[in-house]
């Protein structure tokens, strides 16, 4: 369950914190004090677009951080599938925007937003006004469908989406069948063309740079010979002393001292080595010179070659190494059109065998879907009588198309009748703003115990109800918070009664600054915030005793 939300410089909250705790949570405030900001915080935290507009005027960042509580194995183990680090059974999972930069991190560890949302996925499920209008479109109502029959569904649905990729695949290799035969001998012949011109070249990789360096030997060869030639005068002597001369006539100097002084044995030593080193130096220097004649011959091969693999390089590939994987590639194609009718009709028999195992998952689906229809509308139905829908009927049709695709050959829509003798009708057409609320209320019902979602947030359930029917609200968002927290914002009195622990979201001043805070009320604060739900801007005596007799109500219910 969600334990702890922090937020700090969102919007009006200068800083918040929240504890939430089991069973039913309720927050209550006046329109505009900042309700949404703390539904908007969760939805940032999980994931959703932050603008640079959301950080409290004058600070340099916003963080929104919530902690939940994870106690059940299933959990657990899907969370360590994830790659999430547990640290007590505890997820905490932080959102740290400022201008231009957005980090997020579950239990310390910085994670994309894929990781995040299939790791929030299991862990809480909101529900807000604009989701109850996504009830309108036909295309969520198959992905509710598949929700509800996900223990069956889920293993063919996967099957069938790697099917369907191979089908795809296959349909496409076909489709490149389509040459007659004069162009079939054309591309033939232009690949024989390419594939001769670059086996003949005999090219092999590394051979563009070993020439690459000869190349740059040869054009280079003068100034070469230079810089050789001034090196051995330096060190043999020209016209004067070289340095072999220097250390020959050194040696001789300190030999004739060392009689004197035997601590010049050292110098002597050293003095042998450099003599010895300069000797192998200048006899290297002199076979490089010896050697080093130009060969007009061999520069001109070396230039024609590399004007080949250049050639070839404007044609075929950057590198060596591309244009051998090209020539594999033009081989591979002029297989294919050296046996183009056998290769069609294998193409084609690949392309009906995959087709066919698609269309077998696609079909086994759409037997799942019907079957789980019946008892999703069932339910549903069974929920929207307990919401005061008394003489409502629902049915979710499931239609087949007449292709598939990678999500099956269905199309499911909800059909619903609320009064008696009318006929069943396209949901969108026919339910109301707070109708939709209630229906989406009795579909996320239905779907809580099939996916043990551990934490249910709700706003805006109440849009467009009172009465006997804000009253069955309440009772099915208690019922669900018997199994499960569920945290709710709510306009109604009777929705924010059963609470087990109410919060206030109020707007005040503070240092001239308009901020929003959040605190949780004791019990006879939640009088007076019943009362002033109820009674508008005079809390009369008469409405803190209809509060009281709805929180003793409440009671004795519980």
């Amino acid at each position: 369950m969600l334990k702890n939300l922090y937020v700090k410089n969102l919007a009006l909250i200068d800083e918040a914190e929240v504890e939430f705790g089991e069973g039913l949570n309720i927050l209550t405030g006046e329109t505009g004090a900042g309700k949404s900001i703390l539904l908007g915080s969760v939805n940032l935290a999980l994931g959703a677009k932050a603008g640079k507009e959301m950080i409290r005027q004058g600070a340099d960042y916003a963080l929104v951080e919530m902690t939940f509580i994870v106690d059940s194995k299933d959990k657990l183990e899907r969370l360590k599938e994830l790659d999430v680090l547990m640290e007590d059974d505890q997820v905490v999972i932080t959102r740290r925007f400022g201008e231009g930069r957005s980090v997020s991190k579950i239990n310390g560890e910085s994670v994309n937003v894929s990781t995040l949302k299939a790791v929030t996925g299991i862990l809480i499920d909101i529900h807000g006004q604009h989701e109850h209008q996504s009830l309108l479109y036909k295309s969520n109502h198959l992905e509710i469908l598949d929700k509800y029959a996900k223990s069956e569904i889920d293993k063919p649905k996967s099957d069938l989406k790697e099917a369907y990729k191979r089908y795809i695949r296959a349909k496409e290799n076909l489709s490149e069948f389509t040459m007659n035969e004069d162009e079939r001998l054309r591309e033939c012949s232009f690949y024989q063309f390419e594939i001769n011109e670059i086996e003949e070249a005999n090219l092999l990789e590394g051979e563009e740079e070993e020439l690459m360096a000869r190349h740059r030997k040869f054009t280079n060869s003068q100034k070469i010979m230079s810089a050789m030639a001034t090196v051995s005068e330096c060190i043999m002597g020209g016209h004067g002393e070289g340095a072999i001369d220097g250390i020959g006539r050194s040696l001789k100097e300190v030999a004739s001292a060392l009689t004197y002084d035997e601590e010049l044995t050292g110098i002597y030593s050293q003095l042998e080595n450099l003599d010895a080193l300069l000797s192998d130096l200048s006899r290297d220097i002199t076979d490089y010179i010896d050697s080093g004649e130009f060969d007009e011959e061999e520069f001109f091969a070396v230039e024609k070659r590399l004007e080949l693999i250049h050639k070839l390089q404007s044609k075929y590939g950057r590198t060596v190494a591309d244009i051998l994987e090209y020539l594999d590639m033009r081989k591979e194609k002029l297989a294919v059109l050296e046996n183009y009718q056998q290769n069609r009709e294998l193409a084609e028999r690949e392309m009906q065998a995959t087709y066919k195992e698609a269309s077998v998952y696609a079909a086994q689906i759409s037997s799942i879907r019907k079957k789980a229809a019946k008892g999703l509308a069932e339910e549903i139905e069974a929920g929207l009588k307990e919401l005061n829908f008394l003489e409502v009927h629902f049915d979710v049709e499931v239609r087949e198309l007449s292709e598939f695709g990678a999500n099956g050959q269905d199309e499911v829509e909800f059909m619903i009748a609320v009064n008696p003798g009318e006929s069943l009708k396209s949901l969108g057409k026919v339910a109301s703003g707070g109708e939709l609320s209630r229906i989406m209320l009795a579909i996320k019902n239905v779907l809580s115990d099939k996916d043990e979602v551990d934490t249910m947030i709700f706003d805006e359930i109440d849009t467009g109800i009172s009465g006997i029917t804000a009253q069955a609200v309440s009772e099915k968002l208690k019922s669900i918070s018997a199994n499960r927290q569920v945290i709710c914002i709510t306009h109604l009195a009777q929705i924010a009664a059963p609470a087990d622990q109410h919060f206030l979201i109020e707007k005040m001043v503070k240092d001239g600054k308009t901020v929003t805070e959040i605190r949780r009320l004791d019990d006879e604060a939640i009088i007076l915030e019943l009362a002033r739900i109820i009674g508008g801007a005079q809390v009369t005596e008469a409405v803190l005793k209809s509060a009281r007799e709805m929180k003793k109500l409440d009671v004795r219910i519980k």
